[in-house]
Order: C-alpha cells, then sequence, then structure tokens
C-alpha cells in the first residue's frame, strides 16, 4: 500500500506513519523538519522527501517520480491565533499556507496519481471547538478546507476523500497558544482512527471520538 504522509513531523502525522507503517503500508513521509524527518524516516523504514506545503512548486516536484498513491494523508497545519485587530500578514500566510492552500495543491497534484479505490485523508477541525477569540485565521482556513473536501470528492474519480475531525489533540500546534486543554486526546488515538477508516469501507467524513 503505497502512502505518502505530508506534515510527518508534527504529531498526528508521526503517529499516523507509525499506525500505517504497524498496518504494512510503504511509506513516503514529506515535512519541513529534515533532521525530525530524516529520523522519523529511519526508524520506520521509509522513504523521505523535504518540501514546504505553502508552495505549489515544491508540492509538484514531491508528486514527481513517485508510484501511483493508494493513501495519502494531508497532516500539516498552523494556529498561530491572534486578534482580528492584530493579524500580521506573515502570520496569516502560514496559517492558510498550512492549513488550505498546502492540501489545494495537494489535491491538485495527487488526486491524479491516486489508484483507483485510494483514500485521502485532509485534517480538518470541528467549527465548534475553534470558534474563539483569536483563532479567526485558523477557523476560516479549515472552514475553507472543508468546502474544497466536497468539490474533491465530485471531481476525485474511485477515490475517497475523507475530511479527519478529531476534538482537541495533544500535540505541538498548542504550544502557539499555552498548553492543550484539558481532555485533549494524543495523537496516536487520530492515528489509529485513520488507520481503522484505511482498513474499512471508508467514509467522507471521519469523527474520532475522545
Amino acid at each position: 500500500m503505497n502512502t505518502l504522509i505530508l506534515g510527518a513531523t508534527g504529531g498526528i502525522g508521526a503517529a499516523t506513519a507509525r499506525a500505517l507503517a504497524a498496518a504494512g503500508a510503504t511509506l513516503t513521509l514529506s515535512g519541513r523538519d529534515e533532521a525530525r524527518l530524516s529520523a522519523l524516516s529511519s526508524e520506520l523504514g521509509a522513504a523521505s522527501r523535504v518540501a514546504d506545503v505553502g508552495y505549489e512548486s515544491h508540492v509538484k516536484a514531491l508528486f514527481e517520480g513517485l508510484e501511483s498513491l493508494d493513501t495519502l494523508v494531508y497532516a500539516a497545519g498552523a494556529a498561530l491565533p491572534e486578534p482580528l485587530k492584530d493579524a500580521d500578514p506573515g502570520r496569516v500566510r502560514a496559517v492558510w499556507n498550512a492549513n488550505y492552500f498546502g492540501a489545494l495543491w495537494v489535491l491538485k497534484h495527487g488526486l491524479g496519481r491516486m489508484n483507483k479505490g485510494g483514500r485521502v485523508y485532509l485534517l480538518g477541525a470541528r467549527p465548534e471547538l475553534v470558534t474563539a477569540r483569536g483563532f479567526s485565521q485558523y477557523a476560516a482556513s479549515k472552514a475553507a478546507l472543508a468546502r474544497a473536501a466536497e468539490i474533491a470528492r465530485l471531481e476525485a474519480r474511485g477515490v475517497t476523500v475523507t475530511l479527519v475531525l478529531p476534538p482537541a489533540v495533544d500535540t505541538g500546534l498548542w504550544a502557539q497558544v499555552g498548553k492543550a486543554p484539558r481532555g485533549a486526546i494524543s495523537p496516536d488515538q487520530v492515528a489509529q482512527a485513520i488507520a481503522a477508516d484505511r482498513a474499512g469501507a471508508g467514509e467522507p467524513e471521519l469523527r474520532v471520538s475522545g
């Protein structure tokens, strides 16, 4: 099962890589942190390719030379919360590049490389959990991702596009805020839910329970 995971050096991405490797997947891992990516790839016996999903050229080059894929996981993401009145252009672009534009380029260049019956997993966010002060760009970019996923399902023949909707997850992303909220689940729980879905029939939406 040829599998590409983007954002593989993050908490959910790394956990998903381990879960799918345990299920027998042949992995190609991608991320921006070359050192962490190399360490994870060595641990799992996976191929690795450094890429910044904010650049379409990086994403296009990432897919070039890859064999046809059975599974594609987009686990890149950023929050960088701030009040609307303080919205910084650089931080806004970083959030949208990670949460939306990177996924857009992945869908553009990746859907055509998916085998029939393939699965695409996009990490989304539950609207009720991200409607909070400071999270305007995170919430908006994740909402845009959800709508793009709906259209991708109409255009991706023979491929299931799944929007993964976990509750709060205890990852490094919360370092941008302070600390993870009480009751946050582990990245492993999200990874196991993705692995279980991949082994099953597949659904357009995967709500991960706490």
